[in-house]
């Protein structure tokens, strides 16, 4: 599946971020593509709010340097989400 083809995000699994601090968030963020991983979940959302930009620079940091994304843009139809797709072996 293609992140340009995601229309509904309700069937994916979905980490919010609101209230959280950067470390945390960037500890979060870890955990829940490892954990999504060993599901076999290829697509996941992260919901960071748009705020400050603060979780979602958090969060497009991370997701730029991890070596198990292959993709991750802001949804479409809410700018307060990511949605990412993963490497599943």
């Amino acid at each position: 599946m293609n992140l340009n083809d995601v229309i509904f995000i309700d069937r994916f699994p979905k980490l919010d971020l609101h209230g959280y601090d950067r470390e945390t968030a960037r500890v979060a963020i870890q955990d829940f593509i490892r954990d999504q991983r060993t599901l076999k979940q290829p697509i996941i959302v992260i919901i960071h709010g748009i705020g400050y930009g603060i979780l979602r620079s958090t969060t497009n940091e991370v997701l730029r340097s991890h070596k198990m994304v292959i993709d991750y843009k802001s949804f479409y139809y809410n700018h307060g989400c990511t949605i990412v797709q993963i490497k599943i072996d």
